[in-house]
């Protein structure tokens, strides 16, 4: 078996299915694409199928870029994109790339410049990058990304692409004549729920699936993926890959780069911007506690400079041997499945993360149609319980309202920012809209607007209703009733105010944030009520006051011992996790296509793991359509070679 990659024949290639008119003027491997510089970039206006062409015949990404002697003035360019472009489509940002020739047009109606696309291009010189101007802005996102554009980023950015290319592209080394390996190794969120982390090895690669943190843990070393015991450092990694931005799941990949980690992180691009609000959230947490953070902002930087967003279902070379898709998990937006396609051939491996194969109001159900499956790595978060249909959740939710409203108090909502707090906006708005809930205020705390605004600019990703109804200009998540509190209200005066609220504040399982104050002053009065709508991982407080404690203590100022008796009344409703319930793991093994041999449960607490084991496993198997089937649920640093060719 040859993995040997022939540049000459990629470059020849491309000078013979390019036309001469193009005037290429040189070839760059820039990360994961062959950049192809031209002087002329009408060709493409007359060859509009000729990079689809060119990609499927070399198996490479391929973008085109104006060689820097054609583009015109920034200023210049500008007013001639204005001009190009109807007003209906509501341009309010130009940007300009000096180093990658690209002008990222923000607008509000991203069609109408799409179809000018081709048209700046060849008037400008500068390659268009569309973007989507959202109906909400977040501030903290935008102040974050501004550093992006900065001359100096965008130079380093070009020259690790740079590097990077060079490392993808070259020849494969150790893997030829057959003599290959896959090693599965995990460093997390095996028995256990948190710190998500798994290594990838073959003879040429070393590749992370996520590098998150257990929040029940503290910072004990037990918190951490235990990299630290297999003997790799940050710098021997080739590539991390990140499912999504839940802080179990990507919360510690700046630290790798604290200490020496300078390669890619692939992943989509809006749990790319997901991420950096929910890192600089953690920091301020830990600064907040008195804590010392992990990492730095300056480390959560230099992330987004070596971060490759990528779409679902294109194919990406990510290593010499490795190709990368991604496919929605329905989990939160830009969650994806990772495909690992290892060789020519030679081995699949499926990494679902967190997954939910079921329609929500935010998104639609993950995928489960690959090109090759050998082995999938399976989150089993519900492995041993089934969750109440999503109306039934929708229903109780309105009704502990209701009843709380009813005798004068107040509903507090833990969410975790991405994903259910806005599951419950959506929830709360039509609950007011059909006369279900009184008018009463929605106070609205945390990471919440800012991240909601984030899901407003990616309504591709959405569910169908919800991508309809931001196309049409509607704002599916505001209502006149939610208010976004200000930094400058003291929390008790929400509290002590005589009328009934809710209060939908983060962190979702009280380790810090917003909810936890909220909680502190709420809790001794039985006339209010808290409802937790996700997962409560063993260790944190949420998981504490679910299963009943009656008093808790804190930690206050100066040291002091604060205890908080618990009277306020305390539900929790499955219904509206992300993760897929027990059903839905079965009927996800039922639908995969193919199916794999060999299964590893992963992300579940060890009676979950084991129950959906034994529930699968021999004759059990059969009836999920597999003719043979390996279970595994591995522990922490179990290692395991499913493929070899020595």
């Amino acid at each position: 078996m040859s993995f040997k990659i022939d540049l000459a024949h990629i470059r020849n290639t491309i000078f013979r299915l390019l036309p001469p008119e193009a005037q290429v003027t040189r070839l760059e491997f820039e990360g994961p694409e062959i950049a192809i510089y031209v002087r002329n970039p009408k060709f493409l206006l007359e060859h509009t199928g000729i990079l689809s062409q060119l990609a499927k015949t070399i198996k490479k990404r391929v973008v085109i870029r104006t060689d820097p002697s054609i583009r015109k003035d920034p200023n210049e360019a500008r007013k001639i994109i204005e001009s190009i472009v109807p007003k209906e489509a509501g341009i309010e940002r130009v940007e300009f790339d000096a180093v990658l020739g690209e002008v990222v047009i923000e607008a509000r109606n991203p069609k109408k410049v799409a179809e000018k696309v081709n048209q700046i291009l060849v008037e400008t010189g500068w390659r268009p990058r569309i973007v989507r101007a959202p109906p909400m802005r977040s501030r903290t996102y935008e102040e974050i990304v501004s550093m992006f554009y900065k001359r100096e980023a965008m130079e380093y950015r070009l020259n690790f692409l740079r590097e990077l290319g060079e490392a993808i592209h070259r020849d494969v080394l150790l893997a030829r004549d057959g003599n290959n390996y896959v090693r599965i190794t995990f460093l997390g969120a095996a028995q256990e729920v948190g710190r998500s982390a798994i290594l990838v090895e073959t003879a040429e690669s070393r590749i992370l699936l996520d590098f998150g943190i257990n929040p029940g843990r503290g910072l004990s070393p037990n918190a951490f993926p235990r990299l630290d015991l297999v003997g790799i450092e940050p710098e021997d990694i080739d590539a991390v890959v990140v499912s999504h931005a839940h802080l179990d799941h990507c919360g510690l990949v700046p630290y790798l780069f604290k200490y020496g980690y300078r390669g890619p992180v692939y992943t989509t691009q809006a749990t790319r911007d997901l991420m950096i609000l929910l890192l600089k959230d953690f920091i301020e947490i830990l600064e907040k506690s008195g804590q010392e953070p992990l990492f730095t902002m300056k480390d959560v930087e230099v992330m987004l400079l070596h971060t490759i967003p990528l779409r679902y279902n294109v194919v990406t070379d990510i290593a010499p041997d490795v190709r990368l898709t991604l496919y929605n998990a329905g989990h939160i937006l830009g969650s994806a499945i990772i495909h690992l396609h290892i060789g020519n051939g030679f081995y699949n491996i499926v990494y679902t993360g967190d997954f939910k194969f079921g329609k929500t109001r935010l998104l639609e159900r993950a995928d489960y149609v690959f090109p090759r499956v050998d082995a999938l790595i399976m989150e089993t978060t519900y492995g041993a319980t089934n969750q109440p249909r999503r109306e039934e959740a929708e229903r109780m939710l309105i009704e502990i309202i209701k009843r709380t409203v009813e005798r004068g108090g107040k509903v507090l909502i833990p969410v975790l920012s991405v994903g259910r707090a806005q599951e419950i906006l959506l929830v709360l708005r039509e609950a007011l809209e059909n006369k279900q809930l009184p008018e009463i205020p929605i106070y609205i705390e945390g990471l919440v607007e800012e991240v909601t605004a984030i899901h407003t600019a990616y309504p591709e990703l959405l569910a169908k209703p919800l991508r309809a109804m931001l196309e049409e200009g509607i704002n599916p998540f505001k209502h006149e009733q939610f208010q976004r509190v200000d930094r400058n209200k003291p929390r008790i005066d929400i509290v002590e105010e005589r009328q009934p609220c809710v209060i939908v504040a983060t962190s979702g399982m009280l380790t810090g944030g917003p909810s936890v104050e909220y909680f502190k002053l709420l809790a001794p009065d039985p006339k209010n009520s808290i409802v937790f709508v996700s997962y409560q991982i063993e260790g944190t407080l949420g998981r504490k006051v679910k299963d009943g404690a009656k008093e808790v203590t804190f930690v206050g100022e100066h040291g002091k011992i604060e205890t908080i008796k618990i009277n306020m009344e305390v539900y929790a409703i499955e219904g509206f996790s992300g993760h897929s319930d027990r059903q839905q793991l079965y009927d996800y093994l039922r639908s995969i296509t193919p199916k794999p041999n060999k299964v590893f449960l992963v992300h579940g607490e060890p009676n979950a793991i084991s129950a959906f084991k034994n529930a699968i496993s021999g004759r059990n198997a059969k009836k999920l359509g597999f003719r043979s089937l390996e279970v595994y649920a591995p522990r922490i640093l179990e290692s395991y070679t499913p493929a070899y060719n020595l």
